[in-house]
């Protein structure tokens, strides 16, 4: 049993800490000096209030300790967050102690280690109470996101310590590129190319995409009389789908440490075209390094394509990478469609540019790719 007291204490305090404030280290430099006065003098007179000092560093310790025992916590963050774009998430706090409240509690989010102070206190948290607070997030990059934990803090009830306590309530969400607005020249390059490069498909439109027989569900509106009294036969007319058009966005990854910032600025570009595109109704396929989806279309293929870039790496230049990329580059040539390459680096040396280039049908957008 006395060899088990060590391990059993470790393991309470392990995700504890203690700091003293500024007010606390005046008290215990003051408890100090009646101390030492107490011994030279040895006047009882000095070791009334010695005593009343030590017992109130001591019960401030337990009360925080208190404090911070037994408390739950359930994070809910959005689904969608966006670098640079402010969201709002959730937190559920319930104090699971029968009898004792909690008191002055500062809730901090814990991520890569580092303590996140999100503004939220609650001055009284009852017994079996919870409480549902809310409080922004606002991502700096993108990527994963992995939040470790929640670090609860309090000065209750003196004021002289800040005791720390850490929850393990981990959490991770995919953080998507910043979504910026696109320039007016960049918008009309790809209006041209889109009007060059539409698919005839039957959907819904107005012009004669194909006229075919009849079949069990058909529109009865949709029936193509001339045909019908000519053959004898029920045929029905189908349309053409209006501006039904594809596009493949190309962004290379084959990057040089020193282009970073350039490297996050042509994330953002792509994903501002995929968005951009997606609500315009075209089959978008992107290839990012040597990822490659499929031509489609909708808001869960939007999300798939945003979370590619969320995730997608730069890559140092070395033969097979580049060799890989052109791979990519001459097996998107056919495909039909725009095609839009968002270029970071150019491959040679030079003047590091201050912005990634766009390149529509293999001619370079002019004038800069955001807009004002």
């Amino acid at each position: 049993m006395p060899l088990q007291l060590p391990v059993f204490v470790r393991r309470s305090f392990r995700h504890r800490s203690t700091r003293v404030t500024s007010e606390g280290l005046q008290f215990l430099i003051f408890t100090l000096a009646i101390g030492i006065a107490a011994i030279n003098t040895g006047n009882n007179l000095f070791y009334l209030p010695l005593a009343m000092m030590l017992s109130l560093i001591l019960i401030s310790g337990i009360v925080a300790e208190y404090c911070l025992r037994r408390l739950e916590f359930h994070r809910h963050l959005p689904d969608l967050i966006m670098v640079n774009h402010p969201v709002t998430a959730t937190l559920v706090v319930k104090n699971r102690k029968s009898s004792l409240p909690s008191f002055s509690l500062v809730i901090l989010d814990v991520s890569d280690g580092q303590d996140l102070d999100r503004g939220i206190t609650l001055h009284h948290l009852p017994a079996g109470a919870s409480r549902l607070v809310s409080y922004p997030m606002l991502a700096r990059r993108r990527g994963r996101l992995h939040l470790e934990g929640i670090r609860v803090a309090t000065e209750f009830p003196f004021g002289l310590f800040m005791k720390k306590a850490l929850y393990q309530v981990e959490g991770t969400v995919i953080v998507y590129p910043e979504i910026t607005p696109l320039s007016e020249t960049l918008l009309r390059g790809l209006t041209s190319a889109g009007q060059e490069q539409a698919l005839h498909r039957r959907g819904h439109g107005s012009d004669l995409y194909n006229l075919r027989l009849y079949h069990a569900g058909d529109d009865s509106r949709n029936i193509h009389w001339p045909t019908t009294a000519r053959t004898s036969q029920l045929t029905v007319r189908e349309t053409e789908a209006e501006e039904q058009r594809r596009a493949t966005i190309r962004l290379q990854t084959t990057v040089p440490a020193s282009y970073d910032a350039v490297f996050e600025q042509a994330v953002s570009v792509a994903a501002s075209l995929v968005q951009h595109l997606s609500y315009r109704g075209y089959l978008i396929r992107l290839i990012v390094g040597s990822s490659c989806s499929e031509f489609s279309q909708g808001d869960a293929h939007l999300y798939d394509l945003l979370r590619m870039l969320a995730l997608c790496e730069r890559c140092a230049p070395t033969g097979e990478i580049d060799a890989s990329d052109h791979h990519q580059a001459e097996s998107s040539e056919g495909e039909g469609g725009t095609e839009i390459v968002v270029q970071s680096w150019g491959g040679t040396a030079g003047v590091q540019p201050d912005h990634p280039t766009i390149l529509i049908n293999g001619q370079p957008v002019i004038g800069g790719v955001h807009g004002v």
